[in-house]
């Protein structure tokens, strides 16, 4: 078994902690460790380094090498650009299954928390052996706990069959991200699960199904593969890569597919995509305060706040804000507002404001 960490990003949903060349994955975010590292730490038990590849940006690649010393050079594999999940994950799998033709590859995103590591193992294991036995693509859901507006969601049909202890469900529908009105419905309705992002598969059947369902990119990448190995490869990667459209695995490959499993994830996810977000998952205090230092914080009377900061920090009074500083940045937010931090890159982008991007 392989795994492949997807570890794009352009680092707007974290600012001003996030940036171009510091995305959230590569932050410090939720513990000591950069959120990357856990990634690779929590797979680690059943997926030995060599068979751990990391798809990247050019400008991250020395970051990530500090941060994963112990990694092959040659699993760190280059975007050229970012075209979205369907080319980074083709592109993987051409490096993958050059290395081993009938490998599972499991397809990870580097910027999500699992609470429960164990049970995570024991459900990637259970999803392996189900995408192993026979060309399906598989998936995890995640069992709503609200109805989130912010995922996208699955719809599990018949029971398919029972893996190493785990039920394994045909895939009934593949949901975009839906109003508050919709997702309730689907709460209400019992068979939805919440899109994690996560998938199982052998290298040789999602380049089939790329082919089948995106003929041109499977195109592109098989130029790509006929250069593996030789001189001419970061070449021709740059040339063909940057002529790529870009396009989600979701809607180029897996809303299409009729060979889709699923299996429930109960393992404690979240993908922590916001300041909000941080706030839910991180521990509080008594008055809902959340302190991610490094510098001293003291409150008179505030509540359900945030603060990460790096010089002293005092809220007075005040309640439901997230304060974030960093040496060159301040931000002040609403509780419950923090989706819009993209805005702030926008407008940064629009004021050539970019040494702060």
């Amino acid at each position: 078994m392989y795994a492949v960490i997807m570890a794009g990003g352009k680092g707007t949903r974290f600012w001003p902690r996030s940036r171009e060349r510091m995305p959230k994955h590569l932050l410090d975010i939720i513990s000591e460790k950069t959120i990357l590292q856990e990634t690779v730490e929590r797979i680690k038990p059943l997926i030995p380094e060599g068979k751990i590849f990391v798809v990247t940006g050019a400008s991250h690649v020395a970051e990530l090498k500090r941060q994963l010393p112990e990694l092959p050079g040659e699993n760190i594999i280059i975007e050229p650009v970012g075209r979205n999940t369907a080319p980074c994950i083709g592109l993987a799998a051409l490096h993958i299954r050059h290395r081993d033709p009938k490998a599972v590859m499991v397809v990870l995103p580097s910027d999500h928390l699992i609470i429960d590591e164990k049970r995570f193992r024991v459900i990637l294991k259970a999803a392996a052996r189900t995408a192993r036995d026979g060309e399906h693509l598989v998936t995890v859901g995640i069992e709503p706990t609200a109805p989130e507006t912010g995922y996208g969601y699955l719809e599990m049909g018949a029971q398919a069959a029972t893996v190493a202890g785990e039920e394994v469900f045909q895939v009934k529908a593949i949901r975009e991200k839906p109003n508050t009105k919709l997702a309730r419905s689907y709460i209400k309705k019992g068979t939805f699960l919440w899109n994690s992002g996560m998938f199982i598969w052998k290298a040789e059947t999602i380049l089939a199904a790329i082919e089948r369902h995106l003929p041109d990119l499977h195109a592109g990448l098989a130029k790509i593969e006929r250069a593996l190995g030789t001189a001419r490869e970061q070449a021709v990667v740059k040339k063909v890569y940057g002529e790529l459209k870009g396009i989600s695995i979701d809607y180029g490959v897996m809303e299409k597919a009729k060979n889709v499993l699923i299996l429930k994830g109960a393992f404690g996810w979240s993908d922590v995509g916001s300041w909000d977000a941080l706030w839910e998952v991180e521990k509080k205090d008594a008055s809902g305060l959340v302190h991610k230092g490094p510098g001293p914080f003291i409150d008179i009377g505030a509540k359900n706040s945030l603060v990460s900061s790096r010089k002293l920090t005092v809220l007075v009074g005040v309640e439901d804000l997230i304060v974030v500083e960093t040496k060159d940045a301040l931000m002040i937010c609403k509780r419950g507002a923090s989706q819009r931090v993209r805005e702030v890159v926008e407008a940064l982008t629009e004021r050539n404001l970019n040494r702060y991007l």
